[in-house]
């Protein structure tokens, strides 16, 4: 006995997964339904519209370049992009596409990662940022320590760390706990991002140590009137449950290239100036 199959849309339309067919220029030709559930469009309202109109503005360029790639014979796998929903919010979808030269279409298939993409961002952040103070970690300063050692070289710019230890800051710990030293902590670390220019990057790489990237600052002597401005900002007190509490910093400073190319002697000098300072208060 033969089975008579049922038609290839309607089994389609069973995918849970997004289908598409385009042509050449990138025009719809067929959608299945999860299409309007993920993207919220009826097949009718893209039908014959470039599926490039559907994405992200700022991922089209990377979007227009996959696809000639895959027009070229690369099968393409696990390319992820962002799109805008019919309701204007944003989605992640991750896209396996091939091109069919025979019948000139590229079909493919996208699943909304939205969510996974969330939850991926979320675990970035704290494996790259301090969970106290929302400050990047040690791991994260020194990935961009990195970078801005390569764009002075290549800028000719200069470059200055700064090495921050808090004085006094047990007396937190002794006066209300482990409570009220972090609050102490958030707050340094909320007066210390006030303190910086966009583009500069403070880290709590220690208890009570930070450390600061200015990327293009010129000398020591600027670099000194920044630490000045940020121990400034740390003098006035801080509200603690049985009343103000004060505490200072010490700072070191290490300076691109006089001071070393690479990040941990640049990291190692600041930490030995720092320290010299503590030792003349």
């Amino acid at each position: 006995m033969i089975t008579k199959l049922p038609p290839l849309a309607e089994m389609l339309d069973l995918i849970p997964d997004a289908i598409c067919v385009v042509d050449a220029e990138g025009c719809f030709l067929l959608v299945n339904a999860s299409f309007e559930r993920i993207f919220g469009y009826t097949p009718e309202e893209v039908l014959g519209r470039p599926i490039f109109e559907l994405v992200h503005p700022d991922d089209r360029a990377a979007t227009v370049q996959q696809a000639e790639q895959v027009m070229t014979g690369a099968l393409q796998r696990h390319f992820r992009n962002r799109y805008v929903h019919k309701n204007g919010h944003s989605l992640d979808i991750q896209w396996s596409a091939h091109w069919l030269p025979d019948h000139g279409v590229r079909i493919g298939v996208g699943r909304e990662v939205t969510e996974l993409r969330r939850v991926e961002r979320e675990l970035e952040h704290r494996a790259s940022h301090d969970p106290l103070t929302g400050l990047p970690n040690r791991h994260r300063l020194q990935g961009a320590l990195q970078s801005a050692i390569a764009h002075a070289m290549q800028a000719d710019e200069g470059l200055a760390v700064l090495y921050l230890d808090l004085d006094g800051f047990k007396g937190a710990n002794d006066r209300g706990g482990h409570d009220a030293g972090d609050h102490v902590l958030r707050e340094v670390a909320k007066r210390l991002q006030q303190g910086l220019r966009q583009g500069d990057l403070v880290a709590r790489v220690g208890g009570d140590e930070f450390v600061v990237l200015l990327p293009g600052c010129r000398n020591a002597a600027a670099a000194g009137g920044v630490a000045d401005g940020l121990r400034a900002r740390l003098s006035p007190p801080y509200v603690l449950p049985d009343g103000l509490f004060r505490l200072d910093a010490s700072v070191g400073i290490a300076c691109f290239p006089e001071d070393g190319s690479d990040p941990a002697v640049l990291l190692a000098h600041a930490d030995r100036a720092m320290y010299a300072a503590k030792r003349q208060r």
